[in-house]
């Protein structure tokens, strides 16, 4: 069964950055397509990052597009969503997402992935 733990969340100033990492666990991370997601008080969920499992191939969100990148360590079974220039509208909570898919494979559909992790709370303040 596989496992994904989030870390890295907090309160930062509007300007500043934090790094997300998501460790995953009980299977073979090498195959999964990666994805980060984001769900703020009374919103829907929302696609702000991707990353496929071979090639490099990312697609982001137009919101958090020259501000946010995605990246993964295949020999550390974790991917990282680095965050610079938050702005307040960036606070929510951050979910990874992790499918086993073909290597090119990315999607920002949440309903893509089958497994979640339990999220981590990013607060950027004005």
């Amino acid at each position: 069964q596989v496992q994904l733990v989030e870390s890295g969340g907090g309160l930062v100033q509007a300007g500043g950055s934090l790094r997300l990492s998501c460790a995953v666990s009980g299977g073979t991370f090498s195959n999964y397509a990666m994805g980060w997601f984001r769900q703020a008080p009374g919103k829907e969920h929302e696609f702000v990052a991707a990353i496929s499992r071979s090639f490099g191939i990312t697609s982001f969100a137009d919101s958090v597009k020259g501000r946010f990148t995605i990246s993964r360590d295949n020999a550390k079974n974790t991917v990282s969503l680095q965050m610079n220039s938050l702005k307040p509208e960036d606070t929510a909570v951050y979910y990874c997402a992790a499918v086993t898919q073909g290597a090119l494979w990315v999607s920002r559909a949440s309903y893509e992935y089958a497994s979640w992790g339990q999220g981590t709370q990013v607060t950027v303040s004005s």
